[in-house]
């Protein structure tokens, strides 16, 4: 619940300017009236009063009623937190997203006062330097079970010794961003859209980053600066073909309210850019960045959409969930993007739960994410077949708004494939044979239609569809 004070505001000049000039009239007719005459002085003492009780009406009539602030929510965990380790620290700071940002936990000494990490944990810390550091805001680290190395978040930003161990299929960059780059940091893959990186910063590191090659310190083989973000802008004015942007990093959010504004700004003034996206995670991980300043500079650029990085339930807080209604209410239209991950969110009631929350927070789900093969990822990959369950067990068991598209991005500039259970199971003469949530069993007329013949095929050779997942498996 967002935290609310009551300021009464002055008067206006002009309320003020009237209460003067009553009161020197009041004055003037109590000025007569202290010399009446015998005849009429009750008459206008009474008179008198009357004015002046008029007055005062009009007077606090006119007075402008007192204007509710909202402030940042600080839930009572942050505050909790906020005592016991910022002991000297104000509500106030805490809310501010750059004093987050300048307090982020990136030392073992530091975390180890916080969290009760295992040997491997501390070992892993030590070990990790260069690209993807351990970064982790203080208010996301409120999130983390200070006991529990299982937890889901602690397990997503806490390094352990899989992050070091390159499995087979595994690359810096899985999906072969830097073969399709145009100029630096735009990626040209698709006909009408571009990725535009804009920054190598995140306020928090997770540890299956798909491009964890480029955040953190890389010596100098990736940067980004505004002369960097002009010459993009200028490859796109020169590719009329170019109708979409989606501005990724990094995290744009984490970009200063001026320089962002100018970015924006810059991308609006190319008349066939007709929509513009911004992926982040900073809503979940450090949501006092969503300021009021902020939501006023975005609702400029409309149509502005917004791609927010979701993981877990344990995520909506009452301070990410202010987030995003602030977005929302800014009039920006909010999906999320959830990364499939092994013993952390890889069960559908556990993904249901999340995506109902979304949906009473105005967050569509959009996608879920196979986990990319970036190296030393394989501690969170899930087989494909799990996400296919997930999908097969949220449809038609909540409404299709909860229900995201499961999609691989495919290695070596691929692209996002979705990949979908069967509801298929053949054909029957004319009839189309098709199965529901329920596992029933339907004919839908489809005179002349070849759809179904495979599956009869897998069928008479067999195979049979697994009502678990919805894919064809050998007898």
């Amino acid at each position: 619940m967002a935290i609310e004070k009551l300021d009464s505001e002055d008067p206006e000049p002009s309320s003020r300017e009237n209460s003067y000039e009553a009161n020197s009239n009041s004055a003037s007719l109590n000025s007569f009236c202290s010399k009446p005459t015998p005849d009429f002085s009750n008459t206008l003492l009474s008179l008198s009063q009357d004015i002046q009780n008029n007055i005062l009406i009009t007077k606090r009539a006119s007075a402008k009623p007192a204007v509710k602030i909202n402030r940042f929510p600080a839930s009572e965990n942050s505050r909790e937190f906020l005592k016991k380790f910022y002991p000297g620290t104000s509500i106030n700071e805490w809310n501010d997203w750059k004093w987050q940002v300048r307090n982020r936990i990136r030392r073992l000494e530091v975390l180890e006062k916080m969290i009760d990490l295992t040997d491997d944990e501390r070992a892993s810390v030590e070990k990790r330097t260069g690209n993807l550091p351990i970064a982790i805001t203080p208010y996301y680290t409120s999130l983390l079970s200070k006991t529990d190395p299982h937890q889901p978040l602690r397990k997503t930003h806490i390094p352990v010794g899989g992050e070091f161990i390159k499995s087979l299929g595994e690359d810096p960059d899985p999906l072969g961003e830097d073969a399709s780059t145009a100029t630096p940091g735009l990626v040209h893959r698709y006909p009408d859209r571009v990725l535009f990186l804009t920054t190598g910063f995140c306020s928090t590191y997770c540890r299956y980053c798909t491009r964890s090659r480029m955040v953190g310190e890389t010596n100098g083989e990736y940067s980004f600066s505004v002369s960097q973000w002009e010459k993009s802008a200028q490859y796109i004015e020169a590719h009329p073909e170019i109708r979409d942007c989606l501005l990724s990093g990094g995290d744009p959010l984490s970009i200063g309210d001026d320089k962002l504004e100018w970015l924006l700004n810059r991308l609006r003034k190319i008349p066939h850019l007709e929509f513009i996206r911004i992926g982040t995670k900073i809503p979940v991980v450090m949501p006092q960045r969503i300021t009021k300043n902020l939501c006023k500079i975005l609702k400029k650029f409309h149509p502005l959409w917004m791609s927010i990085h979701y993981t877990h339930p344990d995520e909506l807080t009452p301070e990410a969930i202010e987030a995003a209604n602030r977005l929302a209410d800014a009039g920006i239209p909010l999906g999320s993007q959830t990364v499939l991950l092994k013993d952390i969110n890889d069960d559908a009631e556990i993904l249901k739960t999340l995506y109902h929350g979304l949906l009473k927070m105005r967050v569509k789900p959009y996608y879920l994410y196979q986990c990319d093969p970036v190296s030393g990822s394989a501690h969170f990959k899930t087989p494909v077949s799990k996400g296919l369950e997930i999908i097969r067990h949220l449809r038609g068991h909540t409404t299709g708004y909860a229900v995201p598209q499961f999609v691989i991005d495919a290695p070596d500039g691929g692209g996002k494939i979705p990949v979908l259970p069967d509801y298929v199971l053949g054909r029957d003469g004319d009839d189309l044979l098709i199965t529901n949530y329920k596992n029933g069993v339907y004919r839908y007329p489809d005179p002349q239609g070849t759809t179904g013949n495979a599956q009869n095929y897998l069928r008479q050779n067999n195979f049979d569809l697994d009502k678990q997942n919805g894919l064809y498996k050998h007898n």
